[in-house]
């Protein structure tokens, strides 16, 4: 297996990571909501953008990789 090949492997792996744990994320955004503590919600909440962009980034990496 050459390097482009194990570097797609790393890419869709690091995706479905970061997609798993943006879930869980978001739910102890919900807990945190529930508990009323809305600030701690508000900045876990803009991590969790943060997430997502990164997680694009990695896609439009895995995107070029297979062009």
């Amino acid at each position: 297996m050459d390097f482009v090949e194990k570097a797609k492997i790393r890419l869709e792996h690091w995706i479905t990571h970061n997609d798993h744990h943006e879930e869980g994320y978001e739910m102890f955004v919900e807990q945190l909501e529930e508990a009323g503590k809305k600030e701690s919600a508000e900045h876990v909440r803009k991590m969790v953008e943060f997430t997502g962009k990164s997680t694009d980034c990695l896609r439009e990496a895995l995107k070029a990789l297979e062009q």
